[in-house]
């Protein structure tokens, strides 16, 4: 399953929490991985993932992002996946929780 593959990756790569969703009482730093779209042609798939970084700053949030998207750029080092390319990443402020983020949106290619 392509979500279990990146989210080893990037608890490998990062030295911050990495979860699939935000947690009740979160920690200042961590990272979201969320998949939010995909297909199939050819037996070759395609993924969505939109990574959120959030830190206690705006600096910070965009310092993690920075790190996230080279652990992301490392992705077709291994063999299931094809191709990770960034689609767009930007400043994501949560208006909801006054928590800064930023969030990196990736086209990965897999098997």
């Amino acid at each position: 399953m392509i979500e279990t593959i990146i989210l080893n990756h990037l608890v490998a790569a990062l030295d911050v929490p990495v979860l699939m969703e935000v947690p009740k009482n979160p920690p200042d730093t961590f990272v979201v991985l969320e998949k939010t779209g995909g297909g199939q042609r050819n037996r070759i798939h395609s993924a969505l993932f939109a990574v959120q970084s959030y830190a206690p700053s705006l600096l910070q949030a965009a310092q993690l992002n920075e790190r996230v998207k080279a652990a992301m750029d490392t992705l077709p080092a291994l063999d299931a996946v094809c191709a990770a390319r960034l689609n767009s990443d930007y400043n994501f402020t949560d208006a909801a929780s006054k928590r800064y983020r930023y969030q990196a949106v990736y086209d990965i290619t897999h098997y």
